[in-house]
């Protein structure tokens, strides 16, 4: 897979394991990501609950990022 800005900032997260499925799901941009919430999370596989948090929170601060 090549790098992208979704698997550096999922790495960032230290979630780089759901970057194939965040990408073959559409979210291959940030902005993109932005816009994620729960089904979201469960189409692109991730079910455990702190990873969830952990993405929930990241999406936050993007958005707050944008403020």
């Amino acid at each position: 897979m090549c790098t992208n800005i979704v698997y550096e900032w999922l790495k960032t997260l230290q979630l780089p394991q759901y970057a194939e499925s965040f990408v073959d799901n559409g979210y291959d941009d940030l902005e993109v990501c932005k816009q994620i919430g729960d089904p979201d999370l469960d189409a692109i596989g991730v079910i455990v609950p702190h990873h969830r948090r952990r993405i929930h929170e990241a999406v936050r601060r993007l958005k707050e990022a944008d403020e």
